[in-house]
């Protein structure tokens, strides 16, 4: 069972670059798995209008869905306390 949550980028879905950027400054890992339904190498860049990531957020997978100016947040667990952190972290960082 996964838990997901719709998150509204009122400026627009921002750059991943400056998601990472926010992320690390939070000491968040995160490492790419899969960029639009293709295996993608750990540092790996989407493209600028990327549809769908999976990534490794903290060590947890989490996909993120672009629905346009939104994203949805998908954890395909019964997260733990330290995953929903990170899942919040990672909403901060697309809501800038």
């Amino acid at each position: 069972m996964g838990v997901s949550r719709r998150v509204d980028c009122p400026r627009g879905v921002p750059p991943w670059p400056d998601v990472l950027s926010r992320l690390s400054a939070e000491g968040l890992s995160v490492e790419m798995r899969m960029i639009d339904g293709q295996l993608a190498f750990p540092d790996e860049q989407p493209p600028e209008h990327w549809q769908e990531l999976r990534v490794s957020l903290g060590g947890w997978m989490v996909t993120v869905r672009r629905d346009g100016s939104a994203v949805e947040l998908i954890s395909w667990a019964d997260p733990p306390a330290e995953m929903q952190r990170a899942v919040s972290v990672l909403e901060r960082a697309l809501t800038g």
